[in-house]
């Protein structure tokens, strides 16, 4: 006993018996011909029976199966053949469906009820006619005069199909026998080739090639003579039926989804597995301007962005059995597809991932330069320090995220002493208003562009971070502030352990050497210099743009109270205290209790305050281990006293690093 009887022969009706069998669905395909078998797949869940019914052998097939429903997915111009299949479900008391194909609708085209009134039309005009309206329409349009050299007429490739035009006298290149689906481009050939006026056809919908008829219709200048329906039929569309039978069996889905890389958003930059993936689906889910970039006439689509509710609606709704997620740009750069991967993952769902061309390739091709050696970043909607990778890297290309985010580039630039470099700013790439200049940045201060451009910025003078921590003292800004020497940041900051995302705080900031030091490697990081002294914070600012700092921020006050709305570090330097070390560092951990902090101690007094402060911790934190290390380090400098070196010591440092952990438990 079958489920459910289908009478298919068309698109959907095999999209209906696909669905229903992948789904475990028991179901029995009716087509009219061995012909119309041939694109359904017999297996456990479907079965084909390849036979003409008249209605009293369909009531005979229904009351012996008595499946929940009858499908009608037969072809818009089969009147007889669902007229009986009706009648028969009436009589028999099961539920019938007539599913539907998408009409469409053209402008420029001329609309006829019968394949006569189309004759009619064409009878007082010239041309040659592309007739491509099937076999049995034929006969209506010998009445034309010279119709033998005026039509040429496309019919399925069966012998007795042609055997039937022949004796019609349609014969050699006037009969093209060929099997769909046909695509635009080889309408358009063909419509080119025999120098066609007009085409001839039915609204078929998107299953029957109309679309791509009209399209090469239209590209070739040709009038498309439309033969509309003969009937206006009620019923429901493929994918409502596919939600319907969804519903009612409870389907948990057999879907097959793809994430798509669109390119910059025009039809030009979607690849050709793009464009075929874009063909197949039933429901396309993106952006609004993404997704509108790719949808076909008719196709549904869903407006989301959001990963999650994304991967929701997919489950929720089985009856799409072709899903396209479509993505800007490419799905490997700075895409929301490695969010969509991990939560698909979740559901046991393994997406196909089709590429597409991303914004960096796009526009570094276009100023012609490389980009394999360029640094690569995005500030669309988040943090980063582009400042500081300009001045490092000869080519920075970076996605932005608002209007005034080239003025703003700008204007930093300028004010760290790059005005120079030349800024190559892309909006509203592959479309018509596609706009690719370049200028220096101070021209641009108050250049309003696209929120979402992009920009490569080229600076020949730009200077490499270095390798290694301990840069000489000379090549900071000094005065009469307190530093900690080179020797003594290379180690400490070897106990910090930073890495480019770190959170700092630089407390008792002095000139800035650390700060400095801590910026250049925490590049996509932060760092916030403490200082309470006047001539202090000066040369922190000059230091800071010297080496055009723009993440690392200048905070005038004493620790703790200045630290109190500073975000919650990472790591923490203290060069002074002012006597509050206790408070300092009970801040820095209730900020974050897995905070990494090197203090340096001159005094012997202020060591012994330190190691106090760290059985104090250690003693009031069973739950955590604390790692902790004293180290003094001692630095002597040669001098030259005649053809002599004397080595001149420096005061010893205490170099002391505390860090707490989560105590693993043990059974």
């Amino acid at each position: 006993m079958y489920k459910a009887i289908v009478f298919a022969g068309t698109t959907e009706g095999y999209e209906i018996c696909r669905f229903l069998s992948e789904n475990k669905i028991s179901a029995l395909a009716c087509v009219a011909t061995e012909y119309g078998s041939h694109s359904l797949e017999a297996g456990d869940y479907l079965k084909i029976q390849a036979k003409r019914l008249d209605e009293q052998e369909m009531t005979e097939l229904f009351h012996k199966e008595l499946p929940e429903f009858i499908l009608d997915a037969t072809h818009p111009y089969a009147t007889e053949v669902t007229k009986n299949i009706k009648s028969a479900a009436l009589a028999s008391g099961i539920s019938y469906i007539r599913v539907l194909r998408a009409e469409s609708q053209s402008q420029n085209a001329v609309y006829v009820e019968t394949a006569e009134q189309a004759v009619e039309y064409l009878r007082d005009r010239e041309g040659r006619i592309f007739l491509t309206t099937g076999s049995k329409e034929l006969a209506a349009f010998t009445t034309l005069p010279d119709y033998r050299e005026r039509i040429y007429a496309r019919v399925l490739s069966l012998p007795s199909v042609v055997e039937a035009c022949q004796k019609l006298g349609f014969e050699g290149k006037h009969l093209i026998a060929m099997q769909g689906p046909f695509s635009k481009e080889m309408n358009e050939a063909t419509l080119r080739q025999y120098e066609c006026q007009y085409l001839v056809t039915k609204d078929s919908g998107k299953a029957g090639g109309f679309q791509e008829k009209i399209d090469a219709a239209f590209a070739c200048g040709v009038i498309p003579v439309i033969i509309g329906r003969p009937v206006q039929e009620e019923g429901i569309s493929l994918i409502e039926c596919k939600r319907m039978l969804a519903k009612y069996f409870s389907c948990e889905g057999n879907q097959h989804i793809t994430l798509l890389g669109i390119g910059m958003g025009s039809e030009d930059t979607l690849t050709i597995q793009g464009k075929r993936a874009v063909e197949k689906a039933d429901l396309i889910i993106g952006a609004r301007r993404i997704a509108d970039a790719v949808a076909l006439p008719g196709q549904e689509v869903f407006y989301e962005y959001r990963s999650r509710e994304i991967v929701d609606y997919i489950q929720n709704h089985p009856e799409y059995s072709n899903i396209v997620v479509a993505l800007s740009g490419d799905v490997g750069f700075y895409s929301g597809a490695r969010k969509l991967v991990e939560l698909f993952g979740e559901v046991s769902i393994q997406p196909e991932i089709i590429c597409g061309i991303s914004s960096v390739v796009y526009f570094m091709s276009k100023i012609g330069l490389s980009w394999d050696d360029a640094k690569i970043v995005s500030a669309h909607g988040k943090n980063c320090n582009l400042i500081s990778l300009i001045r490092s890297c000869e080519k920075t290309f970076a996605i932005l995220g608002t209007a005034d985010g080239v003025a703003e580039l700008s204007k930093k630039l300028t004010t760290y002493g790059m005005s120079d470099v030349i800024l190559y700013v892309g909006e509203n790439m592959s479309y018509p208003n596609e706009k690719i200049f370049e200028k220096p940045a101070h021209e641009l201060v108050n250049y309003k562009a696209d929120p979402l451009s992009v920009i490569c910025a080229y600076n020949p003078q730009a200077e490499p971070l270095p390798a290694t921590h301990g840069m000489p003292d000379e090549v900071f800004l000094r005065g009469k502030a307190p530093m900690t020497k080179s020797e003594v940041r290379s180690v400490s900051l070897t106990k910090l352990k930073l890495d480019e995302n770190s959170v700092c705080y630089d407390i008792g900031a002095g000139t800035g050497s650390v700060s400095v030091e801590m910026a250049l490697r925490a590049s996509q990081g932060q760092v916030y210099a403490i200082e309470k002294k006047e001539d202090a914070l000066n040369l922190l600012k000059a230091n800071k743009e010297k080496f055009a700092l723009d993440h690392m921020q200048i905070i005038a006050g004493t620790a703790p109270k200045a630290m109190e709305d500073l975000p919650a570090p990472t790591h923490a330097f203290i060069g002074g205290s002012s006597g509050n070390l206790d408070k300092i560092i009970d801040l820095l951990l209730a900020k974050n209790p897995q905070v990494r902090i090197v203090i340096n101690c001159i005094t012997l007094e202020t060591v012994s305050e330190t190691i106090s402060c760290i059985r104090r911790l250690e003693e009031s934190s069973a739950d955590k281990e604390w790692e902790s290390e004293v180290v003094q380090l001692a630095v002597s400098r040669a001098k030259n006293i005649g053809r002599y070196h004397m080595m001149m010591g420096e005061n010893p440092i205490y170099i002391i690093t505390v860090q707490a952990h989560k105590k693993e438990m043990t059974l």
